[in-house]
């Protein structure tokens, strides 16, 4: 039976040696590679149209909250069962996959350079009344996917039939992707290939099977385009074999 789920497509920038993060960012072959990366996705005229965003905890707390704790109260009355829908206030949404509900935020709204999104937490049964109270106390939509751990046909059912994402960009960080990968939940990879690399071997790749968390099960990839860009970037669009 066909998922009712987001077309989703993987968008990423990434240096030679294929790392995610890192000091090569900080380079002016990793700045402009960071430009087109967002113009992509988010500039004034994007190739992908798509109506929300999806990343980690850890990718959120690097890029948005900052590893800030959340300002829980411990005596919140019981928040009703099930998923809370908030008031929306942009045109996309900011997708947060935090299992266990530990990620501070201080606002419902999220800006990354010149785009404004809605935050949307992804819990599991895991996450506590007082941290579902906190996101309602701040108007943040939260849906509940499984119960011990993350279910991702699940999730992804609720963020297409609950708010309207009929197209998701997953951006990291490298276990979210490839546990999508593995999952076969991915449509689409877009990588642009920063002209630099640094040779961390600390730094997050763009896939990883870290924690158990998805098998090294190894998947092709189809070659859609290849583009040179700004800077030497490269932007590679492949579709994922079956």
């Amino acid at each position: 039976m066909k998922m009712n789920r987001p077309y989703i497509f993987c968008h990423m920038m990434t240096s030679v040696d294929g790392k995610i993060m890192g000091s090569y960012m900080g380079t002016t072959e990793g700045n402009k590679a960071s430009g087109v990366f967002y113009n992509i996705a988010f500039g004034k005229n994007p190739y992908y149209k798509h109506q929300g965003w999806l990343s980690g905890r850890v990718t959120t707390d690097d890029n948005f909250t900052n590893y800030r704790k959340p300002e829980l109260d411990e005596n919140a009355p019981t928040v009703p069962e099930g998923d809370f829908i908030a008031e929306r206030h942009t045109d996309k949404y900011y997708v947060s996959v935090d299992p266990y509900g530990k990620l501070g935020w201080e606002s419902n709204i999220l800006t990354y350079i010149d785009t404004t999104a809605d935050v949307l937490e992804v819990l599991t049964g895991k996450a506590s009344n007082a941290y579902k109270a906190f996101l309602r106390k701040l108007g943040i939509s939260y849906i509940i996917a499984g119960e011990e751990s993350l279910d991702y046909t699940v999730a992804m059912e609720k963020v297409k039939t609950l708010f309207g994402i009929e197209t998701l960009m997953l951006g990291g960080g490298g276990v979210l992707n490839w546990s999508f990968m593995q999952a076969g939940m991915c449509d689409e990879l877009s990588l642009v290939i920063a002209p630099v690399a640094d040779g961390s071997s600390e730094t997050p790749a763009l896939f990883e099977t870290r924690g158990g968390l998805a098998a090294d099960h190894p998947i092709g990839f189809t070659l859609e385009s290849a583009e040179v860009k700004d800077g030497g970037s490269v932007w590679l669009r492949y579709t994922m074999k079956k």
